[in-house]
């Protein structure tokens, strides 16, 4: 399953693995691909994500989770 979000304030390739990491540690994500210039993050994973962890990981990370 495939979940594509938009995410504000990525600027670097840090701000790529943090937010790569924090997503990473969600159950049944297997994969976090970031498109820094479009401001998109699209998740690979096993199963419907929570938005609700979407929004908290980002947060943890730094970033803010732009609503569709």
């Amino acid at each position: 399953m495939h979940t594509t979000i938009n995410v504000s304030g990525m600027t670097c390739g840090h701000c790529v693995s943090a937010v790569t990491m924090e997503l990473s540690l969600l159950p049944t994500v297997t994969e976090v691909e970031v498109d820094l210039e479009a401001g998109q993050v699209t998740i690979t994973s096993d199963s419907v994500l929570d938005p609700g962890q979407l929004a908290t990981a980002i947060d943890e990370a730094g970033y803010e989770l732009v609503p569709n």
